[in-house]
């Protein structure tokens, strides 16, 4: 028997039902149409404004529309971010603990920030630390140890960047191994008790692989996993302060002789990255003219070219395109985009200029040329652009910059907001997809789908004028104004 409790039950029951029915699907329907937009433009009047928009019925009037395609995957990718130095590390201890906790959270928590994935250090010194020096100064690979400096500065800022986001993947490049390795040339081989330039003596092959072995190995017992190393930093590059010249031959004959070799025995699977240099190899130097293609080049010994991820590129000379080259070449070879700064060259440092030429160029030039990661230079630089090393940059600014009377004040350049703009919609795993279907000069764009299935897209206008810019996928449509000379990173599901 139904008691009136009972029915009264019943009747609540379906009328919430339907309620439900009703209003979830409603719901549902306005949740999903809010796609999040991110904006920034060169003049700042606009710095990383959050806005939304929602989809929208076609808007025919529109020519100016950016088709996706989420059925046609490129490249997978693994990350955005910047080079934390020995002097970025420097700086960013003496701020207060608070004020740098802040910092690191809202550039690397993946919600909460920006979302940085991926960062390059150094295999002892580099032109932007406090000193010059390696992890074996003294001969005999019996001495190596880590230096004072990265367990000071360096080891405490991985530290509370893995606390944000554990995620957060490692890149580690020499400048110089230890002096005692080098020679003078390869037909001489005399001592070359140098920082900067020299070559790799072929005798201190098995000891320099040796090296990277116990380096991996250090840093592992330090909770910092190396996902990738690269050879040298810019091996074509004699001058640096810190510096070692190497070319392809000899990055071949060490990879597949050594280095390989003790990586497999080690069972370490940390990438091996070649290369490390400019997109046109330094060509105009003397002693590079045979230098070009120097990826590909290693690549054609089989026996070299089994132990290799892929190669690293920096943006100091030549064009973003040779990326598509070596890729069409060697398609199972990834590329990586590994360095390019910020500076008072020129006619001085503008922030407008730069966040528009790093995009264009860097950002999401590299990205559609088969880039997986893309990182920028220095994190952090002080207001006198160091610490810095004689013969290295000394006109260099960092993404952030930190006025060294208090530690405390902060000023954001444009590489901070370039990696922003990327690693706040495009995760890491994510696959680039295709996305055309709009060729207007000083319109710029990249799309990919993350591993959680939403899609991230960012957007350039280079031009002087405000563009309307429509985006079509899987039959829904929205469109946004993009001021003039300005960007967008946008995300929806």
């Amino acid at each position: 028997m139904i008691t009136c409790v009972m029915y009264k039950f019943i009747i609540y029951f379906f009328v919430a039902w339907a309620v439900l029915a009703c209003e979830s699907p409603s719901q549902k329907k306005e949740a999903d149409k809010e796609i999040r937009v991110y904006l920034t433009t060169a003049d700042k009047s606009k710095i990383f404004f959050a806005d939304s928009v929602s989809f929208q019925d076609r808007d025919h009037e529109n020519k100016q529309v950016i088709q996706i395609d989420s059925g046609v995957k490129y490249q997978q990718i693994d990350g955005f971010g910047a080079a934390f130095t020995g002097s970025a590390c420097y700086n960013l201890m003496q701020m207060p603990a608070d004020k740098r906790a802040e910092l690191l959270k809202e550039t690397f928590h993946p919600e909460e920030g920006m979302g940085y994935s991926y960062i390059r250090v150094s295999i002892g010194c580099s032109d932007f630390s406090l000193s010059e020096y390696t992890y074996c100064d003294t001969p005999g690979i019996e001495n190596f140890a880590i230096h004072t400096e990265e367990k000071e500065y360096i080891f405490p800022v991985l530290k509370e960047i893995l606390a944000i986001n554990p995620d957060v993947k490692i890149m580690a490049s020499p400048w110089t191994p230890p002096r005692w390795m080098k020679v003078n040339n390869l037909q001489d081989l005399q001592p070359y008790n140098s920082w900067t330039s020299g070559q790799l003596n072929p005798k201190y092959y098995q000891d320099y692989a040796t090296y990277f072995v116990k380096y991996i190995q250090a840093m592992q017992q330090e909770g910092f996993e190396i996902e990738s190393v690269t050879i040298q930093n810019e091996p074509l590059n004699r001058g640096n302060s810190a510096s070692l010249f190497m070319t392809w031959q000899e990055q071949r004959d060490f990879i597949k002789t050594a280095l390989g070799p003790k990586f497999r025995q080690n069972n370490i699977n940390t990438k091996i990255v070649v290369f490390d240099h400019n997109y046109d190899y330094d060509s105009h130097k003397d002693d590079t003219k045979d230098q070009g293609q120097y990826p590909l080049r290693i690549y054609e010994d089989p026996e070299a070219a089994q132990y290799i991820d892929g190669a690293a590129y920096h943006a100091y000379g030549g064009d973003k395109s040779e990326l598509l080259r070596i890729h069409n070449a060697r398609p199972d070879k990834n590329l990586y985009f590994t360095e390019i700064s910020i500076g008072l060259w020129g006619s001085g440092y503008n922030f407008g200029e730069d966040l528009m030429w790093n995009l264009r160029e860097v950002g999401i030039g590299t990205l559609n040329n088969w880039c997986k990661a893309v990182i920028v230079w220095n994190f952090m630089l002080d207001d006198k652009r160091g610490p810095n090393r004689p013969g290295g940059c000394t006109i260099c600014l960092g993404a952030v910059d930190i006025d060294s009377s208090d530690y405390t004040t902060l000023t954001y350049n444009s590489h901070y907001y370039d990696m922003a703009h990327l690693s706040k919609v495009i995760k890491p795993g994510a696959y680039r997809i295709k996305s055309g279907g709009l060729e207007k000069q000083g319109i710029y764009y990249t799309a990919a789908q993350n591993p959680d299935g939403t899609f991230g897209m960012v957007i350039q206008n280079d031009t002087p004028a405000a563009e309307k810019i429509g985006i079509t996928q899987s039959g829904r449509y929205f469109a946004y104004y993009l001021p003039a000379k300005s960007v967008i990173s946008v995300g929806w599901k």
